[in-house]
């Protein structure tokens, strides 16, 4: 009796997880659209943080989701989306928001850039491990950070402590606990339909 396990299918480097989906315009249109207004819906989900003119919100987190999962251009495609439509009034960035006159609009430029360098690592297979999404996700969070802490010191006449301070410090914890849900979501999203393959 043998007990061997069924063969694993082995996806290439090369694929990010949207690849899987049968390629034409209309699924990349779809994932664009959906990476932004998934992005838009998780900034509704927001905490404020006190002396701080920034939340905490999800829309960090799916900004680096959907890179990673989408690739580097319809990563950016979508998030120049979210970016350009939040801009002309629709109330979605985090806490309802809209329009480029606010502190926290440097996160979102930042954001952009991220998804751009996590879709591109993504497609050397930067997701498909837990250390590999951890790094990868730590990565991009830098990349926001340094896009949206200076752009918070201009646009408020903070110093750049004050701003490390009320702009990234406290968010550092939420920021962990973010990267430990991808690095549990990608692999396990790889291995899966590896096995169905």
């Amino acid at each position: 009796m043998s007990t061997a396990a069924a063969p694993v299918r082995t996806l290439r480097t090369g694929t990010v997880l949207a690849d899987l989906l049968p390629a034409s315009r209309v699924r990349d249109v779809a994932l664009v659209v959906g990476g932004a207004v998934l992005t838009g819906l998780a900034a509704q989900l927001t905490v404020p943080v006190p002396g701080s003119p920034v939340p905490v919100s999800g829309q960090t987190f799916a900004a680096l989701l959907v890179g990673t999962a989408l690739g580097a251009r319809r990563g950016f495609l979508s998030l120049a989306l979210y970016a350009v439509v939040g801009m002309a009034g629709v109330p979605w960035f985090a806490q309802g928001s809209s329009g480029y006159a606010m502190p926290s609009f440097g996160y979102i430029l930042g954001m952009l850039l991220a998804a751009t360098v996590v879709g591109a690592l993504a497609r050397r297979g930067a997701d498909r491990s837990v250390l590999r999404t951890a790094g990868t996700m730590v990565l991009g969070s830098a990349i926001i950070y340094a896009v949206g802490v200076p752009y918070l010191a201009l646009a408020t006449g903070m110093s750049l402590g004050q701003a490390v301070a009320a702009g990234l410090t406290p968010f550092l914890i939420g920021d962990a606990l973010k990267a430990a849900l991808a690095m549990g979501a990608l692999p396990a999203a790889w291995k899966l339909v590896g096995r169905k393959g």
